[in-house]
């Protein structure tokens, strides 16, 4: 049995949502499904654009990343980034991640006040959607719609959280995850720096 947190929004909370999302200044739009979501986001990309996919069960369940990655429009920065030794070149590895032209990723929590909230145990992907990239692109599923940031931490204690350790465990054989940062974006004063697709699907978590 799906839990609450994975229980689509209706109608009006998604409307209140992208309403006071334009409002803070961000560009939100809505997918009905995870392949309108997947062509949204290719007619926002321009060709040979350098793009960063940051790591996101949503980017993957929509074929986002495998678009950035195997297409051949895009100029992947996670690819470069796996190209290069973190031991030598750390440094420049820090700075291309975090603030490259395109960053696409995905966010854990979407209020319907218009607040959006993303949580991380290392950080890496925070400073390119709060500051670094020149522009954004955020995929999420209406699950992830809650009524404010109180409900929206919860969401990730109580859930986002969860499920992230478990996909940490198999994925890099670690005890699990951490809340060790949270990003909190209120507003956003560059006109047309970010856009929220939100999709009418269960997407990650």
């Amino acid at each position: 049995m799906a839990s609450k947190w994975e229980k689509l929004a209706d109608e009006k909370s998604i409307k209140t949502a992208i309403a006071a999302l334009k409002e803070n200044g961000i560009e939100a739009l809505f997918a009905e499904t995870s392949d309108d979501a997947k062509k949204k986001v290719i007619g926002i990309l321009p060709k040979g654009a350098d793009v960063m996919d940051m790591t996101s069960m949503t980017l993957e369940a929509a074929s986002i990343t495998k678009e950035i990655k195997d297409s051949g429009k895009y100029n992947s920065i996670k690819a470069k980034l796996m190209s290069m030794d973190r031991k030598t070149q750390g440094s420049e590895m820090q700075k291309l991640g975090a603030a490259p032209d395109w960053v696409v990723g995905s966010v854990h929590a979407v209020t319907e006040d218009g607040h959006v909230l993303i949580a991380s145990a290392s950080g890496s992907q925070l400073p390119a959607y709060a500051y670094g990239a020149s522009h954004v692109i955020w995929v999420a599923g209406t699950h992830k719609i809650v009524k404010n940031v109180d409900e929206g931490i919860k969401r990730i204690y109580e859930h986002s959280l969860p499920m992230e350790s478990e996909r940490a465990k198999l994925a890099y054989g670690v005890p699990g995850s951490a809340v060790n940062k949270l990003l909190i974006f209120n507003k956003e004063f560059q006109p047309g720096r970010v856009t929220l697709i939100l999709v009418n699907e269960v997407l990650g978590f």
